[in-house]
């Protein structure tokens, strides 16, 4: 049974901590479990089948391709990172997990998260090149400044190593148990004894400064793509166009509000948003654009 965080008392660095299920949702945790796993197995089916197409199809070896397997890749981490604890919580209740492979989940949900932030705003920018210049656009996008754009976005992912790094300088904490599905950075920062200053302004800033940088050159990119859009000839030809579009403005949608809003709750809202609220939408952001990516960029580019 879990413990509840005592003022009074501190523990040593724990081995192992105690992951906890959604609190207040009773007899949903079984619906819960089917919507989440729907969603994973989505999300390994239509990334998985988006990466077999585009290795076997040499015709697909082309930039807009690979940086959609660039992205099938990314979903498919981040969707793994985070999945089977939480079906495994919500199955079974609350789950031991080790200090170690806590920090190492955290790794992986922030750095694949910046990850996927990157590739969707190579990908608008793309689509803007493509709509916008389009003739000149086999010299402007390559293979080789894919691959660039891959590992300079590798590179940002690498960055986001100080979250575990900040949880690890801590070596007690007031509980082992953590409130949350799976080792969310802010979740682990609430059990610690000491100054987290450090953590929250880390948090805060990276997550407005990534997220708010890529999310300005989405919405320029797609910008240019609304303008390209409207001087296309036909009234047909310009309603397809923005059907597709609409579609991937709302799987960004998807994932950078519930991501924006899980953050600054945690910063800000505390106190005003249900605790239960707060971990559905943290999760249903890491769950949903894996599982919808592959039907909407994938069927809709192909």
């Amino acid at each position: 049974m879990a413990e509840a965080p005592q003022p009074n008392s501190t523990f040593l660095r724990p081995t192992f901590f105690l992951l906890t299920c959604i609190p207040g949702i009773g007899s949903a945790q079984a619906w819960l479990t089917l919507v989440f796993g729907s969603m994973y197995l989505l999300a390994l089916l239509g990334n998985g089948a988006l990466l077999a197409v585009v290795q076997i199809d040499t015709t697909l070896h082309q930039p807009m391709f690979l940086l959609l397997a660039t992205l099938a890749a990314t979903d498919l981490g981040l969707a793994t990172s985070i999945a089977p604890g939480l079906l495994a919580v919500l199955w079974l209740g609350p789950w031991l997990v080790p200090y170690a492979a806590c920090l190492v989940q955290m790794f992986f949900v922030h750095a694949l998260t910046a990850m996927e932030s990157g590739v969707l705003l190579a990908m608008a920018c793309d689509h803007a090149v493509a709509g916008g210049r389009p003739l000149p656009y086999p010299i402007l996008v390559t293979k080789a400044r894919v691959g660039y754009v891959s590992l300079a976005l590798a590179l940002k992912a690498v960055a986001i190593v100080p979250f575990p790094l900040l949880v690890a300088r801590f070596g007690h904490f007031r509980a082992k148990t953590i409130g949350h599905a799976h080792c969310a950075h802010m979740a682990v920062v609430e059990l610690v004894v000491g100054n987290t200053q450090a953590n929250h302004l880390y948090g805060l800033t990276l997550s407005l400064a990534v997220s708010g940088l890529d999310i300005l050159g989405i919405t320029g990119s797609y910008g240019l793509i609304a303008h390209a859009v409207l001087q296309l000839p036909t009234q047909e030809v310009r309603a397809r166009a923005f059907g597709t579009y609409s579609c991937h403005i709302c799987v960004i949608l998807a994932f950078y509000v519930p991501g924006l809003f899980s953050y600054l709750t945690h910063h800000f809202g505390q106190h005003t948003v249900p605790k239960p609220v707060h971990i559905l939408l943290s999760n249903i952001y890491l769950l949903l654009p894996p599982a919808l990516n592959p039907l909407i960029y994938g069927v809709r580019t192909t």
